[in-house]
């Protein structure tokens, strides 16, 4: 169990980055108090991991400057991903629901903070560019053949990701080849932005219950409960842990629902320059990013 209940990174009114824990109410919307400009401060958490029992919330109080992502880049191993993970986004892609997880993988460059432009690379832009709000897991202590029923002890929380997606190098034959690929299209440098808080699991005990909400400049395009999950994070996390060692840090994207633009019918409603996408997930607050054209 880690020593913070809710853990945020900030830049404080000295310039310098901190994690803390965010003094707000248990109902408040952490992302939206940020932008709305509202003061906020948060105890400071000291201790070199995060995800140790050694880690100290402390009494002093920092005023936040401005809110970053909970986790940096450096915190992060890799970003395990799930495909194909809310039945209604199965049917909506027209697929046959796997009998397995469908699992891909972002780096560690791919993390980008709450409130950060996205840079959309040239050949991520025209007619694919797409969002997927999801939540997200973070794995607080190394293991391997994890059992279900065992995986919720290697949680240290939750937060919520958005895993940007560029349509044409995923699908198209004639970039992907036969085959949807998933990796490079997924991949590129912030294309995982994580947000606004850390939530630990003595917060959030069940997280096949919660509200998720993804919208594009103010209009609703997914909204459903992680209970169409195909996949729980207990089932996930026994899955990839199979012969394979899930370490500390790990971030788990545990798949979107529907309502993503490749899916809408006739017309797909694609991201375009300086379109901003928030991600709500009940518990966490709302992560919110600009998509910048380069």
């Amino acid at each position: 169990m880690v020593a913070w209940k809710r853990l945020i990174r900030f830049v404080a009114t000295d310039g310098k980055v901190y994690r803390g824990e965010p003094i707000i109410s248990e109902n408040q919307d952490l992302g939206k108090l940020a932008e709305d400009g509202t003061k906020l401060s948060a105890k400071l958490i000291k201790g070199d991991d995060i995800f140790s029992e050694d880690t100290v919330v402390t009494n002093e109080v920092l005023e936040v400057s401005k809110l970053l992502g909970p986790l940096a880049p450096t915190d992060v191993p890799i970003v395990k991903c799930v495909g194909l993970n809310y039945m209604k986004h199965i049917q909506e892609g027209g697929r046959t629901p796997p009998p397995y997880p469908s699992i891909f993988y972002k780096p560690n460059f791919a993390v980008a903070d709450h409130g950060e432009d996205i840079p959309i690379p040239k050949i991520s832009q025209e007619n694919q560019l797409d969002y997927e709000g999801e939540l997200c897991v973070v794995i607080g202590k190394t293991g391997k053949d994890i059992k279900e029923e065992d995986a919720l002890s290697y949680v240290a929380g939750y937060t919520a990701g958005n895993d940007v997606s560029a349509r044409t190098w995923q699908r198209d034959p004639k970039y992907a080849g036969g085959v949807p690929q998933w990796g490079f299209s997924k991949s590129f440098d912030k294309y995982a932005p994580l947000g606004p808080v850390l939530v630990s699991t003595s917060e959030i005990q069940n997280p096949g219950t919660l509200e998720l909400k993804t919208l594009v400049n103010g209009e609703v395009r997914q909204h459903t409960n992680t209970d169409d999950l195909l996949f729980n994070v207990a089932k996930i996390i026994a899955f990839i842990s199979q012969g394979t060692t899930l370490e500390k840090g790990t971030v788990i994207m545990t798949g979107t629902p529907s309502g993503v633009a490749m899916g809408m019918k006739p017309t797909p409603k694609y991201l375009h320059a300086n379109d901003v996408v928030e991600v709500y997930i009940s518990s966490i607050g709302t992560l919110k990013n600009k998509m910048h054209f380069i």
